[in-house]
Formats: structure tokens, C-alpha cells, sequence
């Protein structure tokens, strides 16, 4: 079972959109995929029209009284199953922290999915934190969405040594461009330049478009509503290069 996680340290990038359109992707190329909606805002829950609550709630998950499995709902989509987010995952760090080992406590959460699961995306909040952290220790891959701009770089390279300070595993980092106005000189010099200089970040690159804004319109990723677009083929393209460059040889 290969894990990845849609993270990064801030906010607003398109690391939902991704999760959601990846998963879609990943499940009608007939890997059996869960999506876990980390994030209390339940971007994901709502886009694959679950409701987003956890009997239990957050506290339920990590402690064990109910287990993860128990919690998962099936999307309209074959192959491709959700669990949900819950308003009290926003205490989850508090939940971590009264737990042994907290950082790895997620990892002991998704072990016994390894039978039911190819492939899970975890879309996870943004900032750092201890759930970002124990997400970080469960990923294989981390795919980062960062927008072109020098700020959103230099959070990439946050990211990048903060993983180096770990013992034991390390995830695979892969970062791709992310919502790009090619109006704007930077975001071209910025995107055309980093795959380049970097092995991290990856050739695709996701555009600001108005119909990736849609999917909260549609409730549905833009792979299901809009196949033959020009962001579909964007997704389908950053996919493509993801597995190939992470998932054949990288099992946990």
C-alpha cells in the first residue's frame, strides 16, 4: 500500500483539488484508493458529497475505540472510498500529543488498511504542527503544491529540511507548480526555472483555471465532470509523472 500525502506548510495552494483529482485518477486506473480528509474544513468530504462526520469524532480515531475502517464511506465513484473529515479533527494535535509516540501513531492507524487499499491520498491541513508531522512519517510521498512565487519556494525548502532532521524513514518530497497565472512574468520564469534546478519538483504544472474553481459547483473531481478539458489533462499529465517517478519502487 503506498501512502501520499497533498501538504504544505501554507494554506490556499490546491493541495485539495489535487488529492481529489489524483484519487479520481488513481481509482479509473483501477487501484483500490482511499482519500483521508484530515483537514477540519472538509474540502474533500464535501466535493465527494460525505458527510463530514466521524462517529467518535477525532478523539474515537487515534485513541482506537473505533476503528479506522469503521469510519470509511464509499464515493460515487468505483474503486474510490473517503474518510471523512470531522470538525474535531481540529483538535487532533491536542489527541496526539496525550498519545505514546504521536508521530507514529498514524502510521499504526493506516496499517491494517494494507488488504482493503492500494493507494492511500492524505489530504492534510496546512501549517506545522504534530498531525503534519506524524502525516510526514506515514507518507511515502509528499506531493507540495506551491504556487510560483519566492515566498512559496522558500516554504518548499522548509519543508525539505525539516524532513531531513528525521531518523528512519524519510519520505519522497514532490513538488509541483500550482495555480498559474502565465499572465504574470513570475509565475512563467518561476515554473519554467524550478524543474530545472530542482530534482524535487516536477515537470507539470497546474493552472489557475476557472473550472478547477467548478468542482465546488460540481461536487466532483474535474478528471469525472470535465474529462476532456484542458485542467483534466493537466492532472492527468502531473499523475503520470508522479507514478513514474515514485511509485514503482518505493514500497513501505
Amino acid at each position: 500500500m503506498k501512502i501520499l500525502a497533498t501538504y504544505n506548510i501554507k494554506g490556499g495552494v490546491g493541495k485539495t483539488a489535487a488529492a481529489v483529482n489524483l484519487s479520481h485518477l488513481a481509482a479509473a486506473d483501477g487501484l483500490r484508493v482511499l482519500i483521508a480528509d484530515l483537514d477540519p474544513q472538509a474540502a474533500a468530504s464535501f466535493l465527494f458529497r460525505v458527510r463530514p462526520r466521524v462517529k467518535g469524532g477525532g478523539a474515537a480515531l487515534i485513541r482506537g475505540s473505533r476503528e479506522l475502517d469503521k469510519a470509511i464511506k464509499g464515493t460515487d465513484f468505483d474503486g474510490l472510498d473517503l474518510l471523512p473529515a470531522d470538525f474535531t479533527f481540529r483538535n487532533l494535535d491536542l489527541i496526539l500529543d496525550d498519545t505514546k509516540k504521536p508521530t507514529q501513531r498514524l502510521v499504526r492507524l493506516l496499517r491494517p488498511l494494507r488488504a482493503s487499499y492500494d493507494m492511500v491520498f492524505l489530504d492534510c491541513p496546512p501549517g506545522i504542527s504534530l498531525l503534519s508531522e506524524a502525516v510526514l512519517h506515514a507518507a511515502d510521498v509528499v506531493l507540495a503544491p506551491i504556487i510560483p512565487t519566492t515566498l512559496s519556494v522558500r516554504t518548499l525548502d522548509q519543508l525539505s529540511e525539516f524532513i531531513a532532521g528525521f531518523d528512519g524513514h524519510k519520505p519522497l518530497v514532490l513538488a509541483f507548480c500550482s495555480m498559474i497565472d502565465r499572465r504574470k512574468r513570475l509565475h512563467r520564469e518561476i515554473a519554467e526555472q524550478l524543474p530545472e534546478e530542482r530534482p524535487d519538483v516536477v515537470h507539470t504544472v497546474i493552472p489557475a483555471l476557472s473550472l478547477i474553481e467548478r468542482m465546488s459547483v460540481e461536487r466532483a473531481p474535474v478528471t469525472a465532470f470535465a474529462p476532456r478539458s484542458a485542467a483534466a489533462r493537466q492532472y492527468e499529465a502531473l499523475w503520470a509523472e508522479v507514478a513514474e517517478r515514485s511509485l514503482t519502487d518505493r514500497d513501505p
